[in-house]
């Protein structure tokens, strides 16, 4: 292994540099960002952030997805970003338990017009998931939700995933706290749970990128 890394924690200068020289957010996608800064106040960082929306734009468009699913909508930027790299045909099923965050949205998707793309479902993710029709259906999955229910909605997604299929998962290094033995909350202990478990997966390619708070790739073999 490497002694040392290559990537390093982003100053502010450096992150908007990498903002500047990158695919940036257009007026519909910063208006969502500015709503949701407005609305959700403490909880806007709940947000993806603007280069993992591209990123994950890219992506989509790149394995040619049609069929996604997505766990965790909050008000719908994630959302936007996958359904915009979807194509015409394709379809994007949002599993959240909040009408209230994910109403934010709504309008929004309208405005970019991937609006009949989506398919919000308001209810426990696990029990929306489960209810599918078992066998491989879907092309791309995001799981941006309860930490402790992680390894839940993947087996659920991994299942209904096509071969060469991928899931991507937020938040897998946690602000640095998944090395941090002292903290022993809820949150941290089930996404080092997690990571360790698809990382000996073999069912699975993985690939954990530090893209903002760390998000893990996996492709299903």
């Amino acid at each position: 292994m490497a002694d040392a890394p290559k990537s390093f924690t982003l100053s502010p200068e450096i992150h908007r540099y990498l903002l500047e020289h990158g695919s940036p957010p257009d007026d519909v996608q910063q208006r969502l960002i500015e709503r949701t800064q407005e609305a959700a106040k403490d909880f806007a960082g709940m947000q993806i952030a603007p280069e993992q929306g591209a990123f994950m734009t890219l992506i989509t468009r790149l394995i040619g997805a049609r069929q996604a699913v997505e766990v965790g909508t909050f008000t719908g930027y994630s959302a936007l970003c996958i359904a915009r790299g979807l194509a015409e045909d394709g379809r994007l099923i949002c599993c959240d338990i909040s009408e209230e965050w994910t109403s934010i949205g709504r309008p929004y998707w309208e405005k970019a017009g991937v609006a009949d793309r989506i398919d919000l479902r308001i209810g426990p993710a696990v029990d929306t998931l489960a209810a599918l029709p078992a066998g491989e259906q879907f092309d791309l999955a995001f799981i941006d939700a309860d930490k402790p229910n992680y390894a839940r909605y993947y087996e659920e997604i991994l299942g209904r995933l096509r071969v060469n299929g991928l899931i991507m998962v937020d938040n897998t290094l946690w602000g640095g706290n998944v090395l941090d033995g002292a903290d022993q909350s809820e949150n941290t202990v089930a996404i080092r749970a997690f990571n360790d478990l698809v990382a000996r997966d073999t069912r699975v390619d993985c690939v954990q990128l530090p893209i903002s708070d760390g998000l893990t790739l996996l492709r299903k073999r």
